[in-house]
This record gives C-alpha cells, structure tokens and sequence, in this order.
C-alpha cells in the first residue's frame, strides 16, 4: 500500500518553513510544546493509517444508501469516526474548559490532512462538525451553545451546513426557505436544501443543521437571509435526542467522487414543523455563514492539497518500482529495462506533482497559521493579518482545487494504462477531487471575489501587505546559494502582478462592472501562480539554510526542494504573463461572445 502523507514534508512545512515551534510562547498554547504537536500528528498518522485508509475504496464501491428508511455507510466509517471522536480531535482546538487541548489552528489542519488524504469521504463528517461547533462557538448563544455545541464537540452530534437550494444553486440571494416565528421565541422551517453533505446517516445521535432561511416580510437578496439551527432530532429537557424534527430526506444524490460522503436532499417541515432556533441577529445569517463557508474554502483547499498528494506518493511508487523502456544510449534489445522514473518525461510529471501538492500544502498551513495570528498574534498586526487572510482565502480554494486536478492527472499519466484501472488508488483520487473546483464556490465565484472585493477591500491594504511579506522574503533569499531561478521568476511575477491590478482597477469606472468582472480568473490565475511562487521561494530559503548542517539523511530532502523550487520558477511563473496580459487589457473575448454563436 503506497503511503498517503509524507510525514518529513509536513514537518519540514510546520517548523522549518513556518515557526510553528514558536507557537507555546502565546499565552493561549503555553505549555505546549514541539514535542506536543509532534506526538499529536503521530496520533492522527496511526487513526488514518488503521481506521480511515482501509475502507477508502469500500466505500467508494458502495455508496451510501437507504435501507429500511435509514442511511447505511459501509462499517468502516462508524469504526473511524468513532476512532476520531476517542483520539479527542473534534474539540481538540477548543478551551480546555471545553474538553480541548487549546491546540493551534495550523496544528488542527495539519491533523486533519491526515485524514483528507487517507480518505476524503469519511473525513467529511468531522470536517463538517468542526465548521458548524466553530461558527456556534462564534455566534451562538450560551444556552445554544451548551444544548447543540457541546455534544458536537464529545462527538455524539455532528453538524451540517444547509445553504444551497434546488433552484438556487450558489445563488444565495434567491434562497426560498422560510421561518415562521412560533410565539416562543422559535420559529418554523420549511423547505428544500440540495446537496447536502453529511445531511442524514446514523453515525451519531443527532445531526444539527445549520439553516439559511427567511423570516417572513424580510426584504429580498442576501439582507434578509437568516441563520438557524435546526436538529433532526428535537432535544429533550435532558439534552438526549427526542422525536424527529421532521426534517425528511427526500433523496441521494450520486456524484463522480467522495461517493462514502452521504450527499442529500432534505425536507424541512414535511409532515410537521421542522423546529429551529434564530442565531445571533435576524438578517444576519449569511454574515454568520461566511464564518464556516471561509473556514471550509481553507479546509477544501487543504482537502485538494491531500489528495494530490497521496495521487503524487502513489505514482511516484510506481515509477519506482516498475520498469519499462531503456535509455535512449541503450540499444541492446537484451538487457533489462529501466524503472520508468529514468526516463526524463517522467520525471516531469513527477516534478510537477511535487510543485503542485507541496506548494500547495505550504500555502493552507500558511493560511492556517494566519487564522492562529488572528487571535493570538501582536494585536496591533490582527486587521492586517485578516485582510490578508481575506485575499488569500480564495487562492487557497480555488488554486489547489484546480491544480490538485492536474497532479492527479499526471499521476494517472505516470501509471500509464493502469492508471485508469481500480487496481491502483489514482483514478478514485482523481474523481474524488474533481468535486473540489466546485465546493465552496467554483472558480468563477473565487475569481468575483478576489477581484471585485478582496483587492479593493479596505482601499487595498490586504494587497500591501502581502507584497510586503513577499518583499520581505525575498530580501531574506539574497546571497542564498541555489534560490536564484526562483527569485528572479518571483520577482518578474510580481511586477507583472502590480502592474496588471493597476491597469485593471484604474479602468474600472469606465469598463462597468460586467466587462471589469470578465477575467476575473487570470486574475485568479495570475495572483495564484505568484502566492504558489512564494510559497516555494520560502521553503526553498528554509532548504539552503538547513542544508548547512543537515545530516547526511537529510540532504537529498533539501536539494529535492530546491530542485523542484527552480521546476516552479522555470516551467510555471512564466505563465503569469499570460493572465497578467489579459487581464490588464481588460479583453473583451469573453465578455463579447453572444449565445447564438455557440
């Protein structure tokens, strides 16, 4: 069985890239130690590698269905879930009053990515109680809180997001599902909500669904959207589970990838009121939902990142090991093959699998880190470090979601026709991530809002300060031996970079907001690929700096970055010109294409 994390890059990224061993010097994590957050993601190395990875293709082989009006999953997913649960990572960042250990955020993703890359379908039901505990934590009252959010955290509940409708898609502002106040202060829910994830299963007590909806005689759009808390079972005076909340599934939908991921079309209100409970204030829901949406773009993106990697691991074992072909010298029809890793085409694939994947995880733990500077960082850095986040949250999305999909392919490429084959774990790899352009907003969604938000948001300053951190990280490069390629490509990026935002913002006024809109993705593209750069120029600094007293099995580690540091500047930056081109000529293409023509 080929490995699905490689637990040296992981560290490599959490103390050497990032100064995730500096992180017990906060008041919120002292005590803890490097040692700590090293045994923790030992603990997640061992529940993926036993619980979650053996029933991965199982459950992709037999999706979830009804059986005797209930949701059945394949066994292996209650034995994992319940392995997760005992192991204390669903409130393992949470106050120790709560039952956690107050770990840092960037330590929680970097246990999660154990199970994302072991099996992504499986992992979607803690993933999804986390976000939902996370935004109650946040928004919630203290009595709902102790009634819906503690069970969660023991794990004897898990959570669900309810945004999306059947009608309305990823249009939020057209959502139909409606609250009728009851007189006692809770109201009644009634509709349809598709897509689902995790929406019905028994591998808890109770599920609590987090619900978008509209109180009667709120006005239209996103201004009149509410959030509520809606279980499928009502709780008794006790806090036990009670009778149903009439919250019906109508439905199983069947997707290419994540198939052991129950995904639903529920009822709310059929046959009876679906009871909920208003959180924070009326007309708020959708501010409140954007807690959990951008914590699970970051977790969607890190999602990719895993299943890339366990795609490159995969097929880097095969290249390995099996042999075809000789070298191009070798004319002698008798002598044995090579194992196809000497033939140079394959190491490009290689490489740039590794570009992908590793640069990749290196910007969601970034992201991550960030979410830890948010509230234990310098307080008079927190407004930059979240506007910072703001930019970054949909390049973390999208751009591993995206390019993920490319490592898979070349993952299934490197296989050659076994690749395609259930034999080997790419092709599942492949169809599970393909669902990640998708969740939580496609490219075209991310691209809208970095764009036409994130680079105006506060009159800009979120793209200050990330050209000042990357500014500040290529005077840290300077008279490094062996990171000139990538810092020449970074640096010629970033001037590509300046000047097309420039272009495209100062022509706003005239272009409208449509034409202004239209390429939206190179702007995504471009940024992307130049974050991407970053992220190498920054392990490749931590891999010379460390070769200098590295131990003799360690070298080949670092020079493999740096290596694959120079493939990223050489075959990816240059790309960057392309969208940097198109988007500062605002090129109408696009925009201009009418439907007829199609």
């Amino acid at each position: 069985m080929a490995p699905f994390l490689s637990k040296r890059d992981l560290n490599f990224q959490l103390f050497e890239v990032l100064s995730s061993a500096d992180l017990p010097t906060r008041a919120r994590f002292a005590g803890q130690s490097r040692a700590d957050y090293e045994d923790i993601l030992g603990l997640a190395y061992t529940v993926a590698e036993r619980h979650f990875l053996p029933h991965a293709r199982e459950a992709d082989l037999n999706e979830p269905h009804v059986e005797g009006g209930k949701v059945r999953l394949v066994p292996g997913a209650q034995q994992a879930v319940k392995a997760f649960r005992e192991a204390g990572f669903l409130s393992a960042h949470h106050d120790e009053e709560l039952g956690g250990l107050q770990l840092p955020w960037v330590i929680m993703q970097a246990v999660m990515a154990h199970f994302q890359a072991a099996n992504i379908s499986t992992s979607g039901y803690p993933f999804l109680t986390i976000g939902n505990a996370n935004l109650q934590r946040e928004f919630a009252s203290a009595e709902q809180q102790q009634k819906y959010m503690l069970p969660m955290l023991e794990g004897r509940w898990f959570g669900t997001m309810a945004l999306s409708e059947p009608q309305a898609g990823s249009g939020l502002a057209d959502i139909t599902t409606s609250a009728t106040p009851l007189g006692d202060g809770t109201y009644s829910v009634r509709g349809s909500k598709m897509w689902i994830s995790g929406g019905e299963h028994e591998l808890s007590e109770n599920i609590v669904h987090l619900v978008l909806a509209r109180v009667k005689g709120a006005p239209a759009g996103v201004k009149g959207i509410s959030l509520f808390i809606v279980p499928r079972y009502r709780v008794n005076p006790d806090g036990s589970p009670g009778e149903s909340n009439n919250v019906v599934l109508a439905g199983l939908n069947h997707k290419m990838g994540y198939r052991g991921t129950t995904n639903t079309l529920l009822n709310f209100g059929e046959g009876g009121d679906s009871i909920g409970e208003l959180v924070g204030e009326a007309g708020r829901g959708l501010a409140y939902m954007f807690h959990m949406m951008n914590e699970a773009r970051i977790g969607v993106g890190m999602g990719a990142v895993m299943l890339g990697y366990a795609g490159y691991l995969a097929s880097l074992e095969y290249a390995r090991e099996r042999r075809q072909g000789r070298p191009a010298t070798d004319r002698n029809p008798e002598s044995q093959p090579v194992p196809i890793i000497g033939h140079a085409d394959v190491r490009r694939l290689l490489l740039r699998q590794k570009t992908f994947v590793e640069g990749g995880l290196a910007l969601g733990l970034y992201a991550s880190s960030l979410v830890d500077d948010l509230t234990t960082g310098p307080e008079d850095r927190r407004s930059d470090t979240g506007l910072l986040l703001d930019l970054l949250t949909p390049i973390v999305k999208s751009w591993p979601s995206k390019y993920s999909q490319e490592a898979l392919s070349d993952a299934i490429q490197v296989l050659g026709g076994a690749g395609y084959t259930r034999d080997y774990p790419v092709e599942q790899l492949y169809r599970d991530n393909r669902l990640n352009p998708i969740h939580e907003g496609t490219e075209g969604i991310q691209g809208n809002d970095l764009l036409g938000r994130k680079l105006t948001q506060a009159g800009g300053r979120g793209l200050e300060v990330l050209l000042g951190q990357i500014q500040a990280d290529l005077a840290a490069s300077e008279g490094l031996e062996g990171v000139s390629e990538i810092r020449a490509a970074l640096t010629t990026a970033l001037a590509q970079n300046g000047k097309a935002i420039h272009t495209i913002l100062s022509k706003a006024p005239e272009l409208g907001p449509d034409l202004f809109l239209a390429n939206a993705n190179s702007a995504l593209e471009m940024l992307g690929h130049t974050v991407i750069g970053w992220m190498w120029l920054r392990q490749a600094n931590a891999a010379v700096r460390a070769l200098t007293n590295a131990r003799a099995s360690d070298t080949d580690f670092y020079r493999g970055k740096l290596h694959a540091a120079r493939f990223f500047a050489v075959y990816e930056l240059p790309k960057v010109k392309a969208h940097a081109d198109l988007l500062a000529a605002a090129d109408r293409t696009t925009f201009d294409m009418q439907e007829e023509w199609f």
